[in-house]
């Protein structure tokens, strides 16, 4: 199974950025999905996660600015932020807790796309 993240790049403070993840390879069942971020010498931090009932949930931080969401017929996950500030920039992750197809879960993870938000 493989994630491939994408969409980050620089943007003003105030404005929006969309990341796409998509998931390929040995894939039954995607389950959860998440979105997580790490800035450079810091803990990496969950940002949202989407169930498979489409519930989703978000840290205190992008609350009401960065929007999760799935599309289960392209496998893919999607995170619309908005009103960017500068302290959202970060190297962005998705992760994806899978069933393969021996029927097997685990988590795997993409390769990270870095988002950069100037004042």
């Amino acid at each position: 199974v493989q994630l491939q993240a994408s969409g980050g790049g620089l943007v003003q403070a105030g404005g929006s950025l969309r990341l796409s993840c998509a998931a390929s390879g040995g894939i039954f069942r995607i389950n959860h999905m998440a979105w997580n971020r790490q800035v450079p010498g810091k803990q990496r931090d969950l940002v949202a996660v989407i169930a498979s009932d489409d519930t989703t949930d978000y840290s205190d931080s992008v609350k009401g600015r960065f929007t999760i969401s799935r599309d289960g017929a392209k496998n893919t996950m999607y995170l619309q932020m908005d009103s960017l500030k500068p302290e959202d920039t970060a190297v962005y992750y998705c992760s994806a807790h899978v069933t393969d197809l021996q029927r097997k879960d685990r988590w795997y993870w993409g390769q990270g796309t870095l988002v950069t938000v100037s004042s």
